[in-house]
């Protein structure tokens, strides 16, 4: 019982977001009602379009009805009433809007493209859905406020796993574009260096590439920050500086809750992680080295050595786990987090770093953030809790990161030529 209990939930649910796969669920109902597997294209190919039609309707009935649902949703937490509204209670893990989400006109919008409707074998997916919901967080933003702050996570998300931000990525003319607008940029990662030069070395082309672009105003180019550590080392954009980037002292960003944060503590927590990181690489014979790190301890493979991905899922568990237990870590917030090939643990995380991003840009409020980024699985996952600090997207690789700020632009512009 124990057994089954730990692979149904320890190694299942927290890879699952409960809300898409509810939505997944109401879905599944029409594509099975009016789905017609057996009619060969060539034949009826009238009879598919009907019932293309047909479908997409129900799909977009039951995006409507969501949206609603968020809509209460957001009013029950504008009341003071967490927990009290229907969506809660048919999805508990369901977490803070902090603007409407447009689903029936996102489906409609995703629908078109993706050609959800007319498939008659493979019901709506969870990539269906994820992509329908940041379509809808866009059309939420761009309609009921201005975007002010964009950050991003970095690997997978700006560039493929272990790479750099080279000068020949196409997400780089989109990121000029968006310090043209006057938006501001902040490149939220877990890489926790202390010295520019290995942040230049990560994001060489965009850095590069601001300082390249003469159409930038000095003030726009100031909009480009990097916070370091999920939330720990803050560098603002300086084309005097010979990495293009300097070192901003905690004074201007700390947010106030951050000063308890204290040296020993910080020591402790990581002291408890690193002896369940060394637990778990002797009991898993993981081929790893330990790091410990400032404010940071992970494990990175031996060279020419990988990591299984349940192997690294288990640490992260494992780790999260014990740190939890402790009573630093009731003092502390903490990341525990799987890399693709290494682990590890900072101290604070996203949701930190985002709002230090917020506050070192004048107090941008979160219903006017996106934070993009790949991970945002329960467990293990780094971007995850950026939700609770701002609006989110959730990408999959670097080129949907492309598409999102393509779509961006074009609903922006619809949205100004109907105003």
């Amino acid at each position: 019982m124990t057994t089954r209990y730990r692979v149904e939930y320890a190694l299942k649910t927290h890879r699952r977001d409960q809300l898409i796969e509810w939505i997944k669920g109401l879905l599944a109902v029409p594509f099975v009602l009016h789905s017609q597997p057996t009619v060969v294209f060539h034949e009826e190919s009238i009879r598919l379009a009907a019932v293309a039609t047909a479908t997409q309707q129900r799909y977009a009935e039951i995006m409507r009805d969501v949206e609603l649902l968020i809509k209460d949703h957001i009013n029950h937490n504008n009341r003071s009433l967490p927990g009290k509204s229907k969506l809660k209670l048919l999805v508990p893990t369901v977490g803070h809007f902090f603007t409407p989400l447009l689903l029936e006109d996102a489906f409609i919008y995703q629908d078109q493209r993706r050609h959800i409707s007319r498939r008659r074998f493979v019901a709506p997916s969870f990539n269906d859905v994820r992509l329908t919901l940041n379509t809808a967080q866009l059309m939420g933003l761009v309609r009921s406020s201005a975007i002010r702050l964009l950050t991003f996570d970095g690997d997978v998300t700006l560039y493929e796993d272990g790479c750099c931000l080279d000068g020949d990525n196409p997400v780089l003319s989109r990121l000029l574009r968006l310090l043209s607008q006057g938006k501001k940029i902040g490149i939220v990662t877990a890489a926790g260096y202390t010295e520019p030069s290995h942040y230049y070395l990560r994001l060489k082309g965009l850095l590069d590439a601001v300082k390249a672009d003469t159409s930038l105003t000095p003030d726009q180019k100031s909009g480009l920050i990097v916070m370091g550590g999920e939330s720990n080392f803050l560098f603002r954009y300086d084309q005097s500086s010979p990495h293009l980037l300097s070192f901003v002292p905690r004074s201007e960003w700390m947010l106030d809750e951050m000063h308890t944060w204290n040296d020993k503590d910080i020591d402790e927590l990581l002291n408890v992680a690193e002896a369940s990181l060394r637990e778990c690489v002797s009991n898993l014979s993981l081929p790893a080295n330990v790091l410990r790190k400032s404010r940071a301890v992970g494990i990175y493979p031996v060279k020419g050595k990988k990591m299984h991905r349940e192997q690294l899922e288990e640490t992260v568990l494992v780790v999260q786990n014990m740190v939890e237990r402790s009573e630093v870590g009731k003092k502390l917030p903490f990341c525990a987090f799987n890399g693709g090939n290494d682990v590890f643990i900072d101290i604070g995380d996203k949701s930190w770093g985002v709002r230090a991003c917020q506050r070192y840009f004048g107090g941008i409020d979160r219903s006017t953030t996106l934070h993009v980024g790949d991970q945002f699985l329960s467990a293990g996952a780094n971007d995850f809790k950026a939700r609770t600090a701002c609006t989110t997207a959730w990408i999959a690789n670097p080129a949907e990161t492309v598409q999102l700020l393509d779509e961006m632009f074009e609903l922006e512009s619809e949205y100004s030529k109907g105003e």
